[in-house]
């Protein structure tokens, strides 16, 4: 583990967002899922691939409030486009498990 300081960290724009809609994602190599999310006025709605279908089902994940980080560039996955990073923890199986707010924050609040 390599050391960053205070200035690098605030540097990772990381929100809170809404997921809106989850769709199925057969194209990808991996299973995975196609989610928007809703990070408020500011940032808008926002699309990224997932690789969580082992531990979420798409209804579950509707209307959930997860982290994401902005400000990566955009990711071209097969034929979809990328627009965030949706952060989680890898469980000793490989699986991911989101990293999520534990109380409801407004769509778009920064990470302090």
């Amino acid at each position: 583990m390599s050391i960053i300081t205070w200035q690098e960290f605030e540097n990772v724009d990381l929100r809170a967002g809404t997921i809106t809609s989850v769709d199925a994602f057969p194209e990808a190599r991996k299973p995975a899922y196609k989610i928007r999310v809703d990070f408020g006025p500011e940032l808008g709605t926002k699309r990224t691939s997932a690789q969580v279908t082992e531990n979420y089902r798409k209804d579950d994940l509707i209307g959930r409030q997860i982290i994401g980080v902005m400000n990566f560039p955009p990711k071209q996955i097969g034929p979809f486009l990328s627009e965030f990073l949706l952060v989680g923890f890898y469980r000793d199986d490989g699986t991911v498990v989101l990293a999520v707010p534990h109380q409801q924050v407004p769509n778009g609040a920064k990470l302090a």
